[in-house]
């Protein structure tokens, strides 16, 4: 009987201070991802997301990614991380606050947010390689990956199970002091943490606002986007040489990428400026006319949106954006006339 209460006491022990480390790890850690700028952090226990993959597979099966074949690949590895980290056991949640203070001149063809300074890819692959090489050097060698939208995961969902915020009906994250306007990137490691509690509220409520708002109606109801209708899509996803005409009048000015479903969300009247360097804005976006931008030449475009998401599209695809817009324009005028 004795021996059976030491033995219990030994596991008691011994589980007290494995959970003594994971939150010592865990604090660190968060220093660590705060120190680095990012906004919020927040660790879920990594899973197989079952019922994500049914809605994903729901998605893809009507068509709503368009032409972003894509999305289609990697299924198991977009549902269960230890597909991409063998033996994670926790996947960490980073949130980058890109709203801009400044804004472009008025009447220019609008540019979103996201794409006002350099090309986001970058800026936080930066981040989570220190990040990661901080956890080496000062909690010891772990297995893990850092990821930033183009990798094949659900990081809305694990910001959403690790307690930072509930997905909109315009299919954005959403944080109830802050907003929307933030990139999401996600380490998965094989370290085990202490894990936030899911967030489980949504406070959408009965609002509608950025679906009657979407100039495209590519938000459905039951918090459902439909991509291939997207003014994002057509403007950066879309390599076809013209844009489709049913589009035509739609586009509400938007040259690269939109911002409408986040201009009307309530939510978004508590966005704060970010004070990230590489997010300042590159002076062009900001003060390029209609005019400047149709008098752009490729060679000048390479030099100055080397570092920007603009180049995504490339010159091209900015060029041919910007006469669907004149076409769009002109059209409506004709309409007035009559």
């Amino acid at each position: 009987m004795l021996r059976l209460f030491i033995d219990s006491f030994t596991v008691y022990i011994w589980k007290t201070i494995d959970m003594s480390q994971e939150l010592q790890h865990t604090q660190l850690i968060r220093q660590f991802a705060k120190n680095l700028g990012f906004t919020h952090c927040g660790i879920a226990a990594a899973k197989r997301l079952d019922a994500d993959a049914k809605r994903l597979e729901q998605w893809l099966n009507k068509g709503y990614h368009g032409s972003m074949q894509y999305m289609e690949n990697h299924f198991e590895l977009r549902i269960d991380p230890t597909k991409l980290v063998p033996g994670a056991k926790s996947v960490i949640t980073l949130l980058l606050n890109y709203f801009p203070e400044e804004t472009q001149i008025p009447a220019a063809p609008k540019v979103a947010r996201y794409a006002f300074g350099k090309d986001y890819h970058e800026v936080i692959r930066k981040k989570l390689k220190v990040l990661l090489n901080l956890i080496n050097e000062n909690i010891g060698e772990v297995n893990g990956r850092g990821f930033v939208d183009s990798a094949p995961v659900l990081e809305r969902t694990w910001a959403k199970l690790s307690g930072l915020g509930w997905v909109g009906k315009n299919g954005n994250l959403i944080n109830k002091q802050q907003g929307s306007y933030f990139f999401i990137a996600t380490l998965i490691t094989d370290l085990s943490l202490q894990y936030d509690d899911p967030f489980i509220r949504d406070y959408c409520g009965t609002c509608t606002r950025c679906i009657e708002a979407c100039p495209t109606d590519a938000i459905l109801p039951g918090k459902v986007v439909d991509g291939s209708k997207c003014i994002s899509y057509f403007t950066i996803e879309l390599k076809d040489a013209l844009i489709p005409e049913s589009q035509k009048g739609k586009f509400d000015n938007w040259m690269f990428g939109c911002d409408t479903c986040q201009e009307v969300c309530p939510w978004n009247r508590f966005a704060i400026a970010n004070n990230e360097k590489d997010l300042i804005p590159i002076p062009e976006i900001l003060e390029f006319t209609e005019k400047n931008w149709e008098e752009l030449t490729e060679e000048k475009f390479k030099i100055i949106f080397k570092e920007s998401p603009l180049k995504r599209a490339k010159y091209g695809g900015i060029k041919r954006n910007l006469s669907f817009l004149k076409l769009s324009l002109e059209e409506n005028t004709s309409r007035e006339v009559r």
